[in-house]
């Protein structure tokens, strides 16, 4: 099943709420890091909140080519993340540390720690102005609250975030997804107060996944006073090529570039997103250096 988005106005038309299922999304880069449990779990989460985050532009200033870098600089032992996302529902992202498994004495997976203290920065590409980056500190290293915080500290936005991802005993990605939901200008105290309690009944994002219930099934739960605006099918997708590569090694210059290939005779180069390698030998380089002389 293809992992998908959906948005919609909700309590009197008072809160956007976005609910995503990125189970495929998490196992995908599971997959290409080798992430253990909980890098899973916090690049998981990562991966969510920022695949959401880059629906949120989809048709904003009436374009649909915005794209996000996320950041998070981080102490803790996972070694910081990075994602990158755009208003088409793909994203990719990998971690400083992908071999990272720590617990809490109850067993459930201790994101907080592996992430550690720091920052998250954002910064937004939106094709309309100069690209410009928002950061703040961290608030717990468990990701959906430190979301929460930036929305309030940064964009002055109520939120409520809840992400999760669920890990089996064989390291495999049984359940991933996220609920980004937001107040809308002129809500009232009762608005926020019909929120609070909504969420704070609600099962976990990723126990109602993995039971199977749909993302309609899931905004229902939240509240039965919604309208589904529109729904958005989510890929993780790296756009690496060796076009790319190539323009990157050319910006080193003539010289670098024979110092290169003088100690190795070759150069190899790999992406951090998907671990797709490119090799470069001595003749390519060259080439490379006849197109910087033209």
């Amino acid at each position: 099943m293809t992992n998908r988005l959906i948005k919609a106005y909700a309590f009197e038309k008072m809160a956007r709420v976005y609910v995503a299922d990125t189970t495929e999304i998490v196992q995908r880069a599971k997959d290409i890091h080798d992430l253990w449990p909980t890098a899973s779990a916090a690049l998981g989460r990562f991966l969510t909140s920022s695949v959401i985050m880059g629906a949120m532009y989809k048709g904003a200033f009436n374009r649909d080519d915005a794209e996000l870098t996320l950041r998070i600089d981080s102490n803790g032992p996972i070694g910081g993340m990075v994602t990158t996302t755009n208003t088409h529902g793909e994203v990719r992202g990998y971690v400083g540390n992908p071999h990272v498994f720590l617990q809490y004495d109850s067993g459930k997976l201790n994101v907080g720690q592996a992430v550690g203290e720091g920052h998250l920065h954002i910064t937004k590409n939106l094709k309309i102005r100069d690209i410009f980056t928002s950061s703040v500190p961290l608030f717990s290293g468990e990701i959906a609250e430190d979301f929460a915080y930036y929305f309030r500290a940064s964009e002055q936005i109520p939120s409520v975030v809840s992400l999760g991802v669920k890990v089996n005993e064989n390291n495999d990605i049984i359940a991933a997804g996220g609920i980004i939901l937001q107040m809308l200008p002129g809500y009232k105290e009762e608005h926020l107060q019909a929120v609070e309690k909504a969420f704070k009944e609600l099962p976990h994002i990723s126990f109602l996944i993995e039971e199977g219930k749909s993302l309609e099934d899931i905004l229902a739960l939240i509240t039965k006073d919604h309208q589904l605006l529109e729904e958005l099918p989510l890929k993780y997708h790296c756009d690496c090529s060796r076009d790319k590569f190539e323009r990157g090694l050319m910006s080193l210059g003539i010289e670098e570039l024979r110092n290169l290939i003088e100690q190795d005779g070759k150069i190899e180069t790999s992406c951090h997103f998907c671990n797709q390698q490119y090799l470069f030998d001595e003749l390519d380089i060259n080439q490379l250096i006849d197109e910087i002389k033209k």
